[in-house]
């Protein structure tokens, strides 16, 4: 596929989406005669506001939608007294109209309003809502306030990266067409033990002049990368946050240098993609160039996944601005406490009050909108035991979103991944209620394999249990491999490379005098702190980064790697990169070359596991006799793996039916730094083992495509080194 010339067509508009009003009241017209008696009655005006004919909308959809001679909006309130709709001329600062909502539009606690003769190419609209000022009860409302739509599908304001939000006069929507025609509606329905998610950042991962890319920084950019992507053999991409935030909240400056809340944590819009992302100025089109990309990820065998943060927004404390929950009912949508001040269970200022129902329906149909809409295929949840917490703060036990989301039919095939702890210190990983459907970021998968990896030997009894699939931390039905993502690196934290160059961080370009950031890092750098000509370190420190590759990729569960991690990215230290929208974050395609063996090393490793089902599942019993998982010492006949074990064998054995033959991989590890002995496993006769890895090797010969006949039981392996082998039919 010519990606270029995708992205150029892309970015031009399709001749199906540019359509001229005239066409488009053509179409209006025989909409009218070909609906017939009903339109006669659903959409003739009942009154007349402002100089425009109105009745009422449509009450069971949220939002702001297109309707046959105009659009409807719909906004529900709990507390508020009275409601209007302020619109806009595209880019204007004061409403040309402000429509007042009657009451007798009014059903329950939403009012909604039919709007005739609006052409949503030539507006944009915000509400104002009325009632009580007491903040000590959580009620801010301010009929004077403009309050953007939480239902929002795209937000105006945001286009120009970097540059000052919406300050007093508030945020404005846009009326969106969801006219957007998937080529295919199929999606890949990965299995999570065969699933290889890449974590990413949109901006970072081609803003870098090295990207090459034309269009740096956006989807578009992304889409140009596609062909790597699908050769490095991942098959999901999970994106950092894509919806609308406000990365110049929070903004400083330190030592002249322009710092932004790059990450993206700070939801604005939880229904609207970041129109900075977009290439081009897509005005009333939904998500046109993202849903590209979407499409063009899945026809490429690639799954999207979207980091969601519903554990606060960019509104933040009683400090932060009103931007749309907090003046449509600040006292459901946010935690507070007896005097109306925010809890916060998110770091962030303000925590979301996911279990209230009205907040559970608002993210449950969230959620869907993006699956129906956007064709999502999973969804990472950041801090997601705030998800689990009740009004008040306090853990549930049996917490209703959770349970919702699990039995949601709509979201029942997409991926629900859970960062399982928040800032208020609640951590649980292998205890998050997942009612068999969900699966964690595994954080002690990333502490006990991180101190294993470099050499604190006094581990390897939890580590072989992680690597093994993590059972006593999931159990059940959805259990061990299909509940653990795998992880050593991902947006928080060091990158591969700068965890063996590093012994501490250095986020001193942040601005926080280097206090910000984890101090747990159980890194190591190999001899010297960073940048080093040393031969001898910076071959330590690439056989470290091959060994971590090689046990991740080896562990069952789902592994995921950081963008970039493949061929050696560095943030020079810095382990909080939050506020760096520069050579810092973005990734550095020119190390691509510089370690090209590396990355090929690293290929192979991914290609490896897809190779070997018995790594990442259970099968059939082997053939040969050999146990479905077997765990020993440097002796394979000494399964008593201690705190004192130096080196560690780990077996997979299973027949796969789709060769008809038996897999069998057997994985040795020395985390000492002395070389070692080791004594291979017998095999039944006719069968042998055959070296693929050794990481060890300084002779170029780390990965053999072809699997090296072993004729000797007893090997030396080398210190801090990981050996691999697999089943091959015995030599005469």
């Amino acid at each position: 596929m010519k990606f270029n010339e995708t992205v150029s067509n892309l970015l031009q508009g399709s001749r199906n989406e540019i359509e001229n009003v005239e066409q488009r009241r053509d179409e209006v017209d025989k909409a009218y005669q070909d609906i017939g008696e009903y339109a006669m009655t659903q959409w003739i005006p009942t009154d007349e506001i402002a100089g425009f004919k109105v009745r009422p909308g449509v009450y069971s959809v949220n939002g702001a939608n297109e309707v046959p001679g105009g659009v409807t909006f719909s906004i529900s309130s709990m507390y508020a007294t009275s409601c209007s709709l302020c619109l806009f001329h595209r880019k204007e600062t004061e409403p040309f109209a402000i429509i007042p909502i009657p009451d007798k539009f009014r059903i329950g606690k939403v009012w909604s309003i039919t709007v005739f003769g609006l052409n949503v190419e030539e507006f944009e609209y915000c509400y104002r809502l009325d009632g009580p000022y007491d903040p000590e009860k959580g009620l801010l409302f301010d009929k004077d306030k403009n309050i953007l739509d939480p239902y929002a599908r795209a937000v105006v304001g945001q286009r120009r990266w970097g540059e000052s939000k919406p300050g007093k006069n508030g945020y404005h929507a846009r009326v969106v067409k969801n006219n957007f025609r998937w080529d295919t509606s199929n999606f890949p329905n990965t299995k999570m033990e065969d699933s290889i998610i890449y974590e990413l950042h949109v901006r970072g991962f081609t803003m870098d002049p090295s990207s090459e890319t034309t269009y740096p920084g956006t989807f578009a950019g992304l889409i140009e990368k596609i062909p790597y992507l699908k050769s490095l053999g991942i098959t999901a991409v999970e994106l950092m946050p894509i919806f609308e935030f406000d990365e110049v909240a929070n903004g400083h400056e330190y030592n002249g240098q322009k710092l932004l809340e790059y990450w993206g944590y700070n939801t604005v819009a939880f229904y609207a993609p970041n129109t900075s992302y977009a290439a081009s100025a897509e005005y009333n089109r939904e998500g046109r160039e993202l849903k590209e990309m979407i499409q063009l990820l899945k026809e490429n065998g690639i799954e999207v996944i979207l980091d969601v943060v519903f554990n606060h927004t960019a509104e933040g404390n009683e400090n932060g601005p009103v931007i749309n929950f907090k003046g449509v009912d600040n006292n459901i949508y946010y935690m507070l406490t007896q005097d109306g001040k925010y809890y916060n269970f998110s770091g962030c200022g303000n925590t979301f009050n996911c279990n209230n129902p009205i907040v559970q329906e608002y993210i449950v149909e969230c959620l869907r909108y993006w699956v129906t809409r956007y064709h999502i295929d999973g969804f990472r949840f950041d801090l997601a035991s705030i998800l689990g917490r009740d009004e008040h703060g306090m853990p549930m036990e049996n917490p209703p979103l959770l349970k919702r989301l699990a039995c949601d039919p709509v979201l029942a095939n997409v991926k629900l991944i859970a960062e399982a702890w928040d800032a208020g210190g609640l951590y649980q990983v292998g205890k998050f209620p997942a009612y068999n459907r969900w699966a964690e970021w595994n954080g002690k998968y990333r502490d006990v394999i991180r101190d294993f990896l470099k050499g604190n030997f006094w581990s390897a009894p939890e580590a072989v249990s992680r690597i093994t699939g993590s059972t006593d931390l999931y159990r059940g039905a959805y259990a061990g491999y299909s509940s653990s993502v795998n992880f050593l690196t991902c947006h928080d934290g060091f990158t591969l490379h700068d965890l063996y160059s590093y012994n501490s961080k250095h986020n001193e370009a942040n601005g926080w005098n280097n206090t910000d950031g984890s101090n747990d890092n159980r890194s190591w750098n190999c001899g010297a702190e960073g940048d080093t000509d040393d031969p001898a370190v910076l071959q330590l420190r690439e056989r470290m980064m091959r060994n971590a590759i090689t046990i991740l990729m080896l562990s069952r569960g789902t592994p995921m790697i950081l963008a970039g991690d493949e061929f050696g990215n560095t943030q020079y230290g810095n382990n909080n990169s939050y506020c760096q929208d520069n050579h810092i974050s973005w990734i550095k395609w020119d190390l691509l070359e510089k370690n090209r063996d590396y990355f090929q090393f690293y290929k192979s490793m991914i290609a490896f596991r897809k190779a070997h089902p018995c790594i990442s599942r259970s099968m059939p019993p082997a053939k040969c006799g050999l146990p479905e998982i077997s765990t020993c010492t440097d002796n394979p006949d000494d399964h008593n793996i201690t705190p004192q074990t130096k080196i560690v064998g780990i077996q997979y054995a299973g027949f796969d039916e789709k060769t008809g033959r038996d897999d069998v991989v057997y994985l040795v590890y020395n985390c000492y730094w002395e070389p070692g002995s080791i004594r291979l496993p017998a095999l039944p006769d006719g069968y042998a083992w055959g070296i693929v890895v050794d990481t060890g090797d300084v002779n170029g010969h780390d990965f053999r495509k072809v699997p090296v006949y072993v004729s000797r039981s007893q090997l030396v392996i080398g210190a801090r080194s990981a050996l691999v082998f697999t089943l091959i039919k015995k030599e005469v």
